[in-house]
């Protein structure tokens, strides 16, 4: 996901400053943790971009959503960097760019299973081996959510590859091949 420019370098920045500490996979963690802090609370970019709250404020309620330790050195200079510089506003986004540049650099898919009812695990563990199989054994974090709108069938997106085998998809398919006759 392009979050421009700004957030881009300073993620690319961090990526290689933790590559160099040895604490790439740390931070990953740590990244991980405050873009879901921010999918969760969306408020918490409004507080961010507030100047009337103070820095001290947001840098304690950042390191609090990333869930990081005092002795996470490299994430505690990423959010000095941000301050010196005035940017923590873009803390989100820098988030989200590293997030891009460390699956990147490790080979590590995003792959989400969207289905219309729960399945049994067996059919999970079913979709689960047939998406590793497509990606030939590569790393995947794998999550999945119910829709009901499919209807029935499933949605799987990988990166930004997308299967579409719901019911749902189906009927707007055989909607437009009508309309088009």
């Amino acid at each position: 996901m392009n979050q421009g420019l700004i957030p881009s370098r300073y993620a690319k920045a961090l990526y290689k400053f933790a590559v160099e500490k040895g604490k790439a996979d740390r931070v990953y963690v740590l990244m991980k943790n405050l873009e879901a802090a921010f999918a969760a609370q969306p408020r918490l970019q409004e507080v961010m971009n507030n100047p009337y709250i103070a820095v001290d404020d947001k840098t304690r309620l950042l390191m609090t959503a990333a869930k990081a330790e005092k002795t996470d050195s490299c994430y505690v200079d990423f959010l000095k960097l941000l301050v010196e510089n005035k940017r923590i506003d873009f803390s989100r986004g820098i988030a989200i760019a590293y997030l891009d540049i460390y699956r990147e650099e490790n080979n590590i898919y995003l792959v989400k299973l969207i289905t219309a009812d729960d399945l049994p695990q067996t059919e999970i563990d079913k979709l689960h081996d047939l998406v590793k199989r497509h990606l030939n054994g590569a790393s995947m974090e794998f999550s999945r959510t119910v829709d009901p709108e499919l209807i029935g069938g499933f949605v799987i997106n990988i990166n930004s590859e997308r299967l579409d085998a719901s019911i749902s998809n189906e009927l707007k398919q055989l909607r437009l091949k009508l309309l088009s006759n």
